[in-house]
């Protein structure tokens, strides 16, 4: 049974820092790309980053493009976010996915975690 368990959400003050970890069993972690995704009340689903299979390709959303940092270390089976400058628009519950290849489109994705709630106060 693949799990997909998000970690290291909560509340922050505006500038503030968080680091989000997603850690899956059930699957071989180095076969499959992670992505992160959030959803704000009343939004849809929002792309927010993904990595590549060995971590060395990495593609951000414009709204998070030199705060935030996806990393994974496949020894662990662990993937990271790393958000840095929070802002209020930052707030949202924050999802991690595995699927088979690197995209923006939260329907190609094959597994997720149950989300992490992230709040930012102004």
């Amino acid at each position: 049974q693949v799990q997909l368990v998000e970690s290291g959400g909560g509340l922050v003050q505006v500038g503030g820092s968080l680091r989000l970890s997603c850690t899956a069993s059930g699957l071989t972690f180095s076969d499959y790309v992670v992505a992160w995704f959030r959803q704000a009340p009343g939004k849809a689903r929002e792309f927010v980053a993904h990595i590549g299979w060995t971590g060395k390709s990495t593609v951000y959303a414009d709204s998070v493009q030199g705060r935030f940092t996806i990393s994974r270390e496949n020894a662990l089976n662990t993937a990271y976010l790393q958000m840095n400058s929070l802002t209020p628009e930052d707030t949202a519950v924050y999802y991690c996915a595995a699927g088979g290849i690197p995209t923006t489109r939260p329907g190609a994705y094959l597994y997720w975690g149950q989300g992490t709630q992230v709040t930012v106060s102004s």
